[in-house]
């Protein structure tokens, strides 16, 4: 199988020379094998290095002891040998017992499943403490009972290449730590990962007495959550480029919709299928965002021949989260790049609150933020207060944080018609003559 990549280079934690990696995957009968295979490409893209073969098997289950059987590793062998590889990186979870059989066979090169290729790409990307806490966390536990095969790879790792993929996030010390101290590790990064939860609760608690509401941008990785947000708040609010797991940090930011409505809104990690248990566990802090907010917006990446799939698993991990109950837009982002715009309408518009949109030159953006205010006003009630005038500060008020539908001046007070959240209404309530 082949494949025509760019390596993106430059970056502090690369090398010159960027590592060249063997892909092996499974093919299963059901044919899905080499949409996987292509994530798992920008997956490795992602994390600096560079795809020189890829080796794919068609069999029913994977080899219990060397995943893809010994015939097939002794290939892969010499695969690496021609291609001067540094690195195989295989399609799947490895179980601690076929990471060691591997090894023993590839002696000399690197071996990464796709949960320590996931979590490679999360230490490129955290910003934050909370982020880096988070994918230590993650890592750690996940390689906690592969200590054996890592012990035994890292020893056995030369060149010029060693920092280099499955070598980032913890560090080489951190890895070699026995399992006790390791487990400690792992105790104390819970402990600090609770606290800085506990700041986080703060600040939404801080954010829901503003009485705006939030909207949270979910969806699978890279398909346009971070420039949703940037055209939303009109401004470069958070990096937004055509990579894997760009945003980890959650952003929030105040944003106008126009006709009075504000809001806030947030962009949060990516989805992506078979995202490592673990790693939602330790980024469930973030993810909470999605969790606590009034209205989801899901990002999809309508130019995606896998549009729906990445939709399903996107509805996966939020039912997980069990945020599923809320009301939702489906944002079909990147309709400028829609080869057959009427086929993929057919398939898509089926979606909750479907709406064609481009976060990169605007098209459809009007619609979604009409969606987006019609499903804010359900949550508003619409009432008559008479606002004596040296009481006008509540008016003022209502203009910031709701809608004011029109205004009547009285000898005595301020008549108006005003549609505002719960929070508000309450401040207003010895006022209120009237509301529906």
């Amino acid at each position: 199988m082949a494949f025509n990549e760019e390596i993106v280079v430059g970056r502090e934690d690369i090398t010159l020379e960027p590592e060249r990696a063997v892909l092996v995957g499974i093919e299963e009968l059901s044919g899905a094998g080499e949409a996987s295979m292509q994530e798992l490409l920008q997956l490795v893209r992602a994390a600096g290095a560079s795809v020189v073969d890829v080796v794919m098997q068609t069999r029913r289950k994977p080899d219990p002891t060397t995943f893809v059987g010994k015939g097939k590793l002794a290939e892969i062998k010499e695969n690496v040998a021609a291609n001067e590889a540094d690195i195989v990186v295989f399609n799947a979870t490895l179980k601690p017992a076929q990471i060691n059989n591997i090894l023993d066979v590839l002696d000399g090169c690197k071996v990464l499943d796709r949960v320590e290729l996931i979590l490679d790409v999360f230490s490129r990307h955290a910003r934050s403490r909370e982020g880096k806490l988070q994918v230590e966390l993650a890592l750690l536990t996940y390689l906690l009972p592969r200590l054996v095969g890592r012990g035994k790879m890292m020893s056995r790792i030369g060149g010029g290449r060693v920092l280099g993929i499955g070598v980032r996030g913890p560090g080489k010390t951190k890895l070699e730590m026995d399992r006790l101290r390791l487990r400690q590790r792992i105790a104390r990064l819970h402990h600090q990962l609770e606290e800085l939860r506990s700041r986080r609760d703060t600040e939404r608690a801080a954010r829901r007495q503003s009485g705006l509401p939030l909207i949270s941008i979910v969806g699978y990785t890279n398909a346009g959550k971070s420039s949703l947000l940037n055209a939303l708040a009109g401004a470069e609010e958070v990096a937004a480029h055509d990579r894997l797991f760009e945003t980890l940090d959650p952003t929030v930011r105040r944003v106008d919709l126009g006709d009075g409505v504000s809001v806030l809104v947030s962009d949060t990690v990516g989805f992506l299928r078979n995202l490592p248990p673990n790693l939602i566990a330790a980024f469930r802090s973030t993810l909470e965002e999605a969790v606590q907010a009034d209205i989801l917006v899901e990002v999809i990446d309508a130019s995606a021949p896998a549009a729906l799939g990445q939709h399903h698993t996107s509805q996966e991990i939020l039912g997980g989260l069990e945020a599923l109950d809320k009301p939702y837009i489906a944002a079909l982002n990147k309709w400028d790049l829609v080869s057959n715009p009427e086929a993929t309408w057919g398939q898509l518009k089926r979606l909750p609150n479907a709406v064609r949109l481009s976060a990169t030159d605007g098209y459809g953006l009007d619609e979604l933020k009409a969606r987006l205010r019609e499903l804010v006003r359900r949550h508003r009630t619409s009432a008559t207060i008479r606002l004596p005038y040296d009481r006008l500060e509540l008016l003022d008020l209502v203009h910031q944080r709701g809608r004011v539908l029109s205004e009547e001046y009285q000898p005595e007070y301020v008549e108006a018609q005003v549609e505002v959240d719960t929070e508000i209404l309450g401040k207003l309530a010895p006022f209120t003559v009237n509301q529906t």
